[in-house]
Formats: C-alpha cells, sequence, structure tokens
C-alpha cells in the first residue's frame, strides 16, 4: 500500500536524516533489543542445567522443582500485560529501561539464595522482567523498521532468544563440575544485563508512539532526524484508538487478541515443557542419561530452525511459516508417542518437531505485534505473552508429575493436541501482513479472511 508522502500532513516532512545517526540508532536499538531477548532466553534456558545440583542443594522436592521452572512463566503472565500497558501509557522508553534493570539486579540476587522459596520469589521477578521485554521490546523495533524485511529483522530476536537459551545450557554444562557452580551459572546474566542497560540509554521514544498520543512535533524531530519510514495520516487516523485492557476484547480487537495469545500459547507450551525437563524426557524414553549432551542436542536443533524461519519469512509469508509447521509437529509428537520404543522414530521424531517448532516461533517477534494498532499495540503483545505462558506454567509444571504418574506417551499426545488447536485457530485467524505499514497490519488483522 503506497504511503502518503509527509511533506502533505500538517506534521511536516522528515529529512533523509544524517545517516551517521540513523545507522547509530538502528545499532543501539537492535543490539539492545537482542540482547534483551537473548536475556530471557538464558534465564529460561539456565535452569535447566543447574536444575539437578540446586535441587540437591536447596532439598527441593517434586513440587518445588516445578515451582522453580515456572517461576519465570508466572512472571510473564502478569509481567506482559502490566508492562505493556505502562508503555503504552507512559511510553516505551521508560519501560525499555526499567526491566532490564530488574534483570540485572534479580540476576546477581539469585547468587544468594538460602532455599527454594527465595530462589522461586527471584525467579518469579525476573519473569516479571521478561514479561516487560515481550512486551516493549519487539514494539519498539518494529517501529522504527521500514515495512520492507520487518518480518526478517524481528525474526532475528527469536534467534537471539534461542542463543540465549543454548548459552546458558554451554555455561551450565562449564560449572557443573564445581560446587555450587549452579549459583555461578543463574546469576552470570547480569554481564549481559549490564551491557544491555548501557546500550538503551541513547534509544529515544518511539515516534509512532508519540502521534498515537498527539505529540506530533516531538514525533516530527525524531522522524526528520532519523528518516523514518511510517504512514503518518494511518497513525494520526488511528490516535483516537481506545486503550487498555478492556479495548483488547472489544468488538473491534477481540480477533487479534485470540490469535494473539492463542497462536503463540500453542507454540510456547510444548517447547517449554519438553525443553525444561528434556534430560528426564530423554531418559524416560529410553535415549541415554546423558543430559548435557540431550540438552545441546535441543538447544542447537532450536537455533537451526528459528534461523531457518527467519530467513524465510519475508519470502514465504506470515501464514505459510505458522500453519503447515503446526500440523507437522504435531504428527511428529504423536508419532514419538505411538511408537516411543523405535529409536530412529523417537529421534528423528522429536528433532523435526524441535526445528520446525523452533522455525515458526521466529513470528511470536512479528505476529502480535502486527495485528494490534499503535495505540494499544504493547498491552496486546503484552497480553497475549501472558496467554502464552500461562500453557507453558502449566506444563512445566505438570511435566515432572505426568512423567512420573502417566508416562511421556500421554505427555506427548497432549502436546500434539495442543499444536493441532494451533494450527486449526491460525488457519481461520492469522492474517497476511507481510510487507505492510505497521498502521495497516492491524486493520488487516482485523478482517475476517
Amino acid at each position: 500500500m503506497a504511503m502518503t508522502p509527509v511533506s502533505q500532513r500538517p506534521l511536516g516532512a522528515p529529512a533523509a536524516g544524517s545517516p551517521r545517526d540513523r545507522a547509530r540508532l538502528h545499532f543501539r536499538l537492535k543490539t539492545a533489543t537482542q540482547l534483551g531477548q537473548g536475556l530471557d532466553g538464558y534465564v529460561i534456558g539456565g535452569i535447566g542445567m543447574a536444575m539437578a545440583a540446586l535441587t540437591a542443594d536447596l532439598h527441593l522436592g517434586t513440587i518445588a522443582q516445578g515451582l522453580v521452572g515456572a517461576s519465570p512463566l508466572i512472571g510473564i503472565f502478569f509481567g506482559g500485560p502490566a508492562f505493556g500497558w505502562l508503555a503504552d501509557r507512559f511510553g516505551r522508553r521508560p519501560v525499555f529501561m526499567v526491566d532490564m534493570l530488574i534483570f540485572l539486579i534479580s540476576s546477581v540476587a539469585q547468587f544468594f539464595v538460602a532455599d527454594g522459596t527465595q530462589l522461586f520469589l527471584i525467579r518469579l521477578v525476573m519473569g516479571l522482567a521478561i514479561g516487560g521485554e515481550y512486551a516493549v521490546g519487539a514494539p519498539l523495533l518494529s517501529e522504527y523498521a521500514p515495512s520492507k524485511g520487518r518480518g526478517r529483522l524481528l525474526g532475528s530476536l527469536e534467534i537471539s532468544w534461542y542463543v540465549g537459551y543454548a548459552l546458558a545450557t554451554v555455561v551450565g554444562a562449564l560449572f557443573a563440575e564445581m560446587d555450587g557452580g549452579w549459583r555461578w551459572s543463574l546469576s552470570s546474566g547480569a554481564v549481559i544485563a549490564v551491557v544491555c542497560l548501557a546500550l538503551r540509554g541513547g534509544v529515544p521514544e518511539s515516534a509512532r508512539w508519540l502521534l498515537s498520543r498527539g505529540r506530533t512535533e516531538e514525533a516530527r524531530t525524531l522522524i526528520e532526524r532519523y528518516g523514518i519510514e511510517l504512514d503518518a495520516d494511518a497513525e494520526l487516523a488511528d490516535s483516537g484508538e481506545q486503550a487498555g485492557f478492556r479495548a483488547l476484547f472489544s468488538r473491534k480487537h477481540l480477533r487479534a487478541t485470540v490469535f494473539a495469545g492463542t497462536f503463540w500459547a500453542a507454540l510456547v507450551l510444548p517447547y517449554f515443557a519438553i525443553g525444561a525437563f528434556w534430560g528426564e524426557v530423554f531418559e524416560a524414553l529410553n535415549m541415554g542419561d546423558n543430559a548435557v549432551a540431550a540438552l545441546l542436542v535441543y538447544a542447537f536443533t532450536a537455533v537451526a530452525g528459528v534461523t531457518l524461519g527467519c530467513l524465510v519469512v519475508e519470502r514465504i509469508g506470515r501464514r505459510r511459516l505458522l500453519i503447515p509447521p503446526f500440523w507437522i509437529t504435531a504428527v511428529c509428537l504423536a508419532l514419538v508417542a505411538m511408537w516411543p520404543d523405535v529409536t530412529p522414530v523417537v529421534v528423528g521424531g522429536f528433532l523435526f518437531f524441535i526445528f520446525l517448532n523452533a522455525a515458526s516461533s521466529a513470528l511470536t517477534a512479528v505476529y502480535p505485534l502486527e495485528v494490534f494498532p499503535t495505540a494499544l499495540r504493547t498491552t496486546g503483545v503484552g497480553f497475549a505473552a501472558a496467554i502464552s505462558r500461562v500453557g507453558a506454567a502449566i506444563g512445566t509444571f505438570l511435566l515432572p508429575m505426568g512423567l512420573e504418574h502417566v508416562g511421556p506417551r500421554f505427555v506427548l499426545l497432549v502436546g500434539a493436541a495442543v499444536l493441532a488447536l494451533g494450527g486449526l485457530v491460525s488457519h481461520f485467524l492469522a492474517p497476511e501482513t507481510t510487507d505492510m505499514d505497521l498502521a495497516h497490519t492491524a486493520r488487516a488483522g482485523r478482517r475476517p479472511r
């Protein structure tokens, strides 16, 4: 869709912008957002390698293990909507800074925990910050990104997440033989947080958000300085959009709310549930007892998958990257459940599930922010992140007990059913938004197919 030249608007015409200023901003914003996403994965992934050692040191039972594993996911449930609402109400930049400061403090605090309750509470707070990162990081980056190539840029954030997850596994393995090494591995995320916080200090407010709040002069200054590509007419036309949680369930936005939360939840529930206890799943399926090797295979297969998703998202479009992999991965888990004693089926099914699930997960940094208008974007993304983690937290909490009481076959069939549900919902609700300006993607999300 062609965009009206800004020179025809009261806003004023944007200059090309200083190439140096534009390059510096893009580098800081992209790097700061990617590091934030990588830190999210680092926090989630680190617990997998540390769980056995901290369980012994802190004398955790099965329920306590589940709570510690699920605590960041529970935190995201509250942090995503809360920080998302704050970012829509008070601006992207303050939340972008505060949530990283929370990461820094809580990462260090993990080193000093004395029992499971303290670790649970600290990682719960970290989950709040992860929710804030989901709510504001990708939306802020998207609001500065050009329409063409936006999907690839945002998809790269998911590569950062999986790299962070894999890096946490490597760091955990390095500290595994050290007495109390799990404390060092869990708190090592503070190093990433310090670098990320320093980068974020130079990131300005979103010009799109300023337009949505009627602050056109401030928006014009940013547009002129950085040569930002946006459809100002469409943004100004949407500036009176209703905001807040109630708006998510209005007739106008309910479709986007249901789609964003459901597809995200269906993608991450099997991944988080199986990933947090992959060593136990690996052993339960008689695939060996080398937990380090199992977690490394899991993590790096996912990195390869999400990298592919990032590379093809602009070429094949959003819907093709989302819907077919849902059905294929559901079949993969069902096959493993039906023939758990056939090693080639188990290994091939799991690896294909991990690879394709991760490829589609590139869209969790793309679709949610595209289907909501600027005035509601971070609230919508935060809420979708919260819904996605409800199922993931439940799965992470129940999976150890499920393996113990009903066995891996039932657990895998439940995962397959969740993936099939995601495919069905996405078939009817997912819009195609490739190469569209953000103001128009939100409108596409409201149209019935």
